[in-house]
């Protein structure tokens, strides 16, 4: 099961990536997590990703790859896993595909989840606000949004082409939404299984 979890900012993802990846034992990635502790840690990539993370900007393609490509190849991510966060671009999603072909794997499915924009600001300045992330910012929640809009919003199209895309209502407790989640998991497995008999 590889699972590509899809949406803006502050719609739910790392939430309910976290408890999918926990209920379907698979090993959950968030670039997100990844880049903050590269950034945490001092490391060269956190020195050269910080300002770009403050400014709410997308890290270069070629350096969210090799990051990713480099956790995949770890043992708990060979057989499942949910990316989330990852990809952003179209780019991104074609390296993905080709790193997994090279497996003999795909994408079992990618979730979109949706909520609308007045929602989304809501949450993030919550989160914000109860974190202190410093990339929350009403300036930086803005700049977030226009990125995701440009230049990851074309990924749902490039999911759907493939037959892979499932959009998920991301609005209600956190119990509702998982227990959707669930529901379009359980469809899209039993789908790809009899694809592949």
């Amino acid at each position: 099961m590889l699972i590509v979890f899809l949406g803006p900012p502050g719609v739910g993802k790392g939430t309910q990536g976290s408890r999918i990846a926990t209920h379907l034992k698979a090993a959950h990635i968030s670039t997100g997590d990844m880049l903050r502790q590269q950034v945490e840690d001092g490391s060269e990539i956190g020195k050269k990703v910080s300002s770009i993370l403050e400014a709410g900007k997308l890290v270069s393609d070629d350096l969210i790859v090799e990051l990713v490509e480099s956790r995949l190849s770890q043992e708990d991510a060979k057989e499942r896993f949910l990316l989330d966060g990852f990809p952003r671009t179209i780019f991104q999603a074609e390296a993905l595909d080709s790193f997994l072909a090279k497996r003999n794997q795909e994408v079992t499915v990618a979730m979109l989840l949706v909520a609308d924009k007045e929602e989304i600001l809501r949450r993030l300045m919550a989160r914000a606000k109860a974190e202190g992330r410093a990339d929350d910012t009403p300036e930086t929640v803005a700049q977030r949004l226009d990125v995701y809009h440009n230049q990851t919003k074309p990924l749902v199209g490039y999911y759907e082409q493939l037959g892979k895309l499932q959009r998920v209502d991301g609005v209600g407790t956190i119990g509702e939404v998982f227990d959707r989640l669930l529901k379009v998991l359980d469809e899209s497995t039993s789908a790809s299984e009899s694809t592949s008999s």
